[in-house]
């Protein structure tokens, strides 16, 4: 059945969603908002580790919504791979809300550093400075709790972060002082997660359990919390979550015409609008894209030069673990018997090399932080430890230690160089549980990835090194955090060579953009949330001087 038309259709509630509704609904622009997922509410965010993490409450499950998996080459696997989370709000809900920004060499950094062989790597169409007053807006509207200290690699800011930091625990002053004994700077780490009490909602309470959760406090700075409330209290915006948008059709011009969604009652629905924009998260944006074939776009919606989904980049991944026994050391490092959860550091020191005598020149971010307290996940990995994993008597005498351990680890965010090899198609012959053909994920790293996030791990060690701990070990060098995505539908000013315009509007069809990660030319060496949100303020700007100009 088809709704009255509206302004403008957002698929998706996340990062680059809300603040496109915000924007456009205080503006008085009708908006509607689908949202796959359910609207939870802050009753429903316990602390309940099988619920949240292991099954279907934020990621769907792979036999029900599969992605398919596969390094160049290889077969595909079924997998909830690269799922963000299906919930209104998106991944914003269960991040852990590290909110860097980029450094303007992101924006520039083929000219800057250089296109590795083998990579994609172009710059971008607009500048840190268009983006930066973004980046402002989106920290005040969010709610970013921090403290811009002077660095080598500090980006350009008008002033400070709208919140003071939150507590960090006293780990934070012996990682700096390590940091400083090594020549480097361990920086504090702004958070979306409010301080202090901040437009109607309550601060961080320091539960410890972020990542993996929602907030029952309203403190995690998600857009459930804060954008998508203030939106809808505009009068202009109406949310409709556990609605499946299966589909974009095009009238006979070529121009999007209306969302098919399935509705919560799984019955199809048709919403006209003037402007559609998709937010779904890259990989699921270009599959949405790929399956709203016509006539007019037999290869995909705003597919005629075959890039979309092309491009994807996640971020590289590296970790380490310093274990250090509470019992035994408790009272020669006092920081180790502190509950406070948030060590809140970072170093950015290798964020861009001044040559490559190390074999790279883009770098990226080391964020130190406690272990995550999940003790099934914990369990799990313990078991898995060797080459026949333990059991029994060993594995209690292993979860023994754990109890007695603190565990201070960090986690790379690295450049990902994006290349021909990787990239989102859909696969007819694997249908989720809508009847859609699935988002099927081909990967191949580029080799300067692995050499550059193996520096980074062994700079971080070096770092923990110097609190000696009783172990240090070593997680991996080789990853990539899929969560963080971004590039299948790149923007740029050549038509021949991008799939979205300077404004994230698509070159083909001129009411269509696309506003989550998408857009994004290259990865950055820190989590992307906080800039697609900063871009999607920057779009809607752009978007409602376009609809107050006549449509122009």
């Amino acid at each position: 059945m088809a709704k009255d038309s509206v302004d403008v259709c957002i698929i998706g509630s996340g990062a680059g969603g809300a603040p496109l509704a915000l924007e456009l609904g205080k503006a008085g622009f009708k908006v509607v908002v689908l949202e796959k997922g359910a609207w939870y509410q802050k009753e429903d965010f316990v602390h309940d580790e099988i619920l949240n993490s292991r099954r279907n409450f934020f990621m769907p499950l792979p036999w029900d919504e599969p992605h398919l998996w596969r390094v160049e080459g290889q077969p595909y696997t079924r997998t909830n791979e690269a799922w963000t989370a299906n919930c209104v709000g998106g991944g914003t809900v269960h991040m852990s809300g590290y909110f860097y920004r980029l450094k303007p060499v992101d924006f520039r950094m083929k000219t800057e550093v250089g296109a590795p062989k083998g990579s994609n790597v172009v710059d971008w169409p607009i500048t840190y400075k268009e983006l930066e007053p973004f980046y402002d807006q989106a920290e005040a509207e969010l709610g970013v709790s921090g403290n811009a200290v002077p660095h080598p690699f500090l980006e350009p800011r008008k002033g400070n972060y709208p919140l003071p930091p939150l507590a960090h625990a006293p780990v934070a002053e012996a990682v700096e002082g390590a940091a400083r004994s090594l020549g480097w700077h361990a920086i504090p780490t702004a958070r979306g997660i409010i301080s202090a009490p901040y437009r109607g909602r309550d601060a961080c309470v320091y539960c410890t359990l972020c990542g993996s959760y929602g907030c029952e406090h309203g403190a995690k700075s998600s857009t459930g919390a804060s954008l998508i409330p203030a939106a809808i209290a505009t009068g202009n915006v109406e949310l409709r979550p556990k609605c499946m948008a299966t589909q974009i059709t095009v009238d006979d011009k070529g121009n999007a015409r209306s969302v098919l969604y399935l509705d919560g009652d799984g019955v199809t629905q048709e919403q006209p609008a003037k402007i559609i924009v998709s937010s779904c998260t890259a990989v699921e944006s270009a599959r949405l894209l790929l399956n709203s074939t016509s006539s007019r776009f037999p290869r995909g919606l705003g597919n005629d030069n075959g890039l979309v989904g092309k491009n994807l980049l996640f971020s590289s991944f590296g970790q380490s673990k310093a274990t250090f026994s509470v019992s035994k050391r408790g009272t020669e490092l006092p920081w180790l018997t502190s509950t406070a959860p948030f060590v809140n550091r970072s170093l950015q020191d290798f964020y861009v090399m001044p040559d490559d005598r190390f074999g790279f020149r883009k770098g990226g971010t080391l964020g130190f932080m406690w272990a995550h307290p999940n003790p099934i996940f914990a369990a799990v990995g313990l078991a898995r430890k060797g080459e026949k994993g333990i059991f029994g008597k060993a594995l209690k005498d292993k979860l023994r230690e754990y109890k007695d351990s603190k565990i201070l680890e960090f986690e790379i965010y690295g450049e990902f160089l994006s290349n021909d090899q990787t990239y989102v198609s859909v696969e007819p012959t694997v249908k989720d549980k809508f009847g859609l053909p699935a988002a099927a994920i081909t990967i191949k790293r580029h080799p300067m990835d692995f050499v550059m996030t193996k520096f980074l791990v062994e700079r971080g060690e070096e770092v923990l090194q110097q609190l000696k701990p009783d172990r240090v070990d070593r997680v991996g060098t080789a990853g990539e955090t899929t969560i963080l995505q971004g590039g299948t539908c790149r923007f740029g000013k050549d038509p021949a060579t991008s799939v979205l315009d300077p404004d994230c509007r698509s070159h083909q069809v001129k009411n269509l953009y696309v506003v989550d990660g998408s857009f994004l030319p290259t990865s950055g060496g820190v989590p992307l949330t906080l800039t697609i949100a900063a871009n999607s303020f920057r779009v809607a700007s752009k978007l409602i001087a376009r609809l107050k100009g006549g449509g122009k």
